[in-house]
C-alpha cells in the first residue's frame, strides 16, 4: 500500500510504502530530500481502511 504525504521537516512530497499483510507497522524512515528521520505508524483496519500517522523522529 502506498501513500503520498508531505515531509514534516521540509514539506517536500514523499511516498510511504506499507506492507498490506500487516495490521500495524511502525517504522522510521529518512526524508528523501533532507535526510531527517520521520516516524510512521501505519494501521490497517478492516472496514475502515488505512491510517498513516507521521511524527518527527529524533
Amino acid at each position: 500500500m502506498a501513500n503520498d504525504s508531505a515531509c514534516l521537516w521540509c514539506w517536500q512530497r514523499i511516498s510511504i510504502l506499507a506492507d498490506g499483510g500487516l495490521q500495524r507497522s511502525e517504522e522510521i524512515e529518512d526524508c528523501e530530500v533532507r535526510c531527517n528521520p520521520i516516524g510512521f505508524d501505519v494501521r490497517i483496519e478492516e472496514g475502515r481502511g488505512v491510517t498513516f500517522t507521521a511524527v518527527k523522529a529524533q
